[in-house]
């Protein structure tokens, strides 16, 4: 599950850049709102304590020839072998769905993958995007697509909870995210030596968007958050994640486990 009641566009974008930047790369990731976009963006309500509603991380697959086949993306990777990735792309029905609702473009599968990952980028971001996907262990099955996997996999939650807490504390729910380990460090700056203030459970986090625009966090490694207490810290970027995730999807081909379509991204 990738949305959550009404999210709103402004918000939703700016989440997917927030926690996706270390998924996807610049190309396949939402645009920025406009200035007059964001004038429309109806106000958040301040920092405030809430009650935490948990979360339950989804289960690692525990599957050998899985992780045998995401060794072998690993590996495509590290050569850069856009040959050998097409060799475990399916040949048809590669499904590309976008966030912004457009059709994935008529090419192979293997062409399509590259095109909303950006394999073509000169920094090597896209292909650094698949080898994060690839890395992922959990993985759920699509809904409406059979026998597909996708990962990573959703997390069990409350949706009417993360509806009810972003009523009572005048947010979205696009602005919720939540931690990928228990025990993860809020500190008071941007910064990994900076004074702990508190440490995270499962349960989901608000993200607040960084207006002081430190030197410390210039590369957007460090994301500005409330915690349940109401105090305002920071937490790496890559300790947090969305239920709005962009994910690659895979599926069996016979014994042979292949790239099935991706989830998310687009323009």
């Amino acid at each position: 599950m990738r949305h959550l009641g009404p999210i709103s566009a402004v918000l939703a974008a700016s989440l997917a850049i927030t926690f996706a930047r270390s998924i996807l790369p610049a190309q396949a990731q939402p645009k920025s709102p406009s200035p007059a976009t964001q004038q429309q963006a109806p106000q958040s309500g301040p920092p405030r304590p809430y009650k935490p509603l948990a979360v339950t991380l989804p289960a690692a697959i525990s599957d050998p020839s899985f992780d045998a086949f995401r060794k072998d993306i690993v590996n495509i990777v590290r050569a850069k072998d856009r040959a050998a990735l097409a060799r475990v792309v399916v040949a048809k029905g590669f499904f590309w769905e976008r966030d912004d609702g457009k059709p994935a473009p008529k090419k192979s599968g293997a062409d399509i993958l590259a095109q909303a990952l950006n394999l073509a980028a000169k920094d090597g971001s896209g292909w650094e995007a698949l080898a994060g996907f690839a890395g992922e262990p959990t993985a759920a099955p699509l809904p409406e697509r059979k026998d597909v996997l996708c990962a990573p996999g959703s997390p069990t939650f409350d949706e009417r909870g993360l509806e009810e807490l972003a009523e009572t504390t005048q947010t979205d729910p696009g602005e919720w995210g939540y931690p990928l380990r228990d025990g993860v460090e809020a500190r008071e700056t941007p910064n990994a030596t900076a004074p702990v203030i508190e440490k995270l459970g499962m349960h989901f986090v608000r993200v607040l968007d960084d207006d002081s625009q430190s030197t410390a966090n210039t590369a957007g490694e460090w994301l500005r958050i409330v915690a349940p207490s109401g105090n305002i810290g920071f937490v790496r970027a890559d300790a947090l994640t969305s239920p709005a995730s962009n994910q690659l999807c895979y599926t069996k081909e016979g014994n042979a486990w292949k790239i099935a379509g991706l989830v998310g991204g687009g323009e």
